[in-house]
């Protein structure tokens, strides 16, 4: 291809969504025009900020802590918080001398390698399959950067974005079934696979001969995702009142399982939108889940309310939901 044909195709007629079409150009174009697959890689890598933070997490809380518990570095500090690290009492050293340490460090890593070979990076392929990077943000930033299982932050663990239900037990690449797990929470569940999701996929086809949510008629249905949908409620609190439940039986709230709770969030975000654009007076929404015979429920079959609300559609909306008791609503 001619320079003026390369050109007009990245200024005219290149479509990104995402940068490797132009950093594979740039190696190609850097190295006479040809290179290797694994020279396009680490270009690539070069731009993905989330290999970076896994790294500088692994510097911080494992290499940097054994050399500074043993006393051949220290931290450099900005604040409370770490960026760097310098090593201890290295002052007016040779060339020479730095030189030898350096292929001392060079003859370390190669007989490392030779002894264990790509199994040292083996923990960096806990995840099977390609999660795309716009999933992989969503997840993460549903998950307020913190594993879904014990809670750690990314600031203090590596995450990854793992199936609820695995590929191989039929779980499904929607954003629903995606998880946020720290290193440890994802290896450890992934030993107990077969124990934690046996039978796990078929039970969302679980559906209940007569009742009256698991046999919807269709013409109801006004949104829908993998393990959930949505209808307006039969008998409306307020205008566009709306109801999510789950495609499975599930008698109440709490035995809702991680990807469905997820994709009835994915579904009340969306309903919130719609509901907002189709009536513009909406300017506040309750959203409430009865549970148990005591908390007022009379169908058996997980139901979320979502109900819009309006400036002044009651005298005073104080408390909000406190009004299950109406003694306890206004405080």
């Amino acid at each position: 291809m001619k320079p003026d044909d390369l050109l007009r195709y990245i200024t005219e007629h290149m479509r990104m969504s995402h940068v490797y079409q132009p950093v594979m150009l740039r190696e190609l174009l850097k190295s006479d025009g040809e290179a290797t697959v694994e020279q396009i890689a680490k270009a690539l890598l070069s731009h993905d900020r989330s290999q970076v933070e896994y790294y500088e997490i692994r510097t911080k809380n494992m290499v940097g802590k054994v050399l500074t518990n043993n006393g051949v570095v220290v931290p450099v500090k900005k604040g409370s918080r770490i960026v760097g690290y310098r090593l201890k009492d290295f002052v007016d050293v040779q060339a020479r001398d730095r030189d030898r340490l350096i292929a001392e460090c060079e003859e370390k890593i190669a007989d490392y390698i030779e002894r264990r070979g790509v199994n040292i990076w083996q923990h960096r392929f806990n995840a099977k399959g390609y999660v795309p990077g716009s999933v992989r943000y969503e997840v993460l930033k549903r998950a307020k950067y913190r594993c879904e299982l014990c809670g750690a932050s990314a600031e203090e663990v590596a995450l990854h974005v793992d199936h609820i239900v695995p590929r191989n037990r039929g779980g499904q690449d929607d954003l629903s079934n995606f998880q946020a797990l720290c290193i440890t929470c994802n290896t450890n569940k992934r030993d107990q696979d077969d124990a934690d999701f046996r039978g796990v996929s078929d039970s969302y086809e679980l559906r209940e001969k007569g009742c009256i949510f698991c046999e919807a008629p269709s013409d109801r249905v006004i949104a829908e995702n993998e393990l959930c949908y949505a209808i307006r409620d039969g008998f409306p609190v307020t205008p566009l009142h709306t109801l999510v439940l789950p495609k499975r039986h599930v008698s109440d709230y709490f035995g809702l399982f991680q990807p469905e709770l997820n994709a009835i969030r994915r579904i009340l975000d969306n309903l919130r939108s719609s509901i907002q654009e189709e009536d513009p007076t909406v300017t506040g929404f309750n959203v409430g889940v009865n549970a148990g015979t005591s908390a007022g429920q009379t169908i058996f079959h997980c139901h979320v309310h979502l109900i819009p609300r309006r400036d002044g559609d009651v005298p005073n909306p104080r408390g909000g939901v406190r009004g299950v008791i109406p003694a306890k609503q206004s405080y």
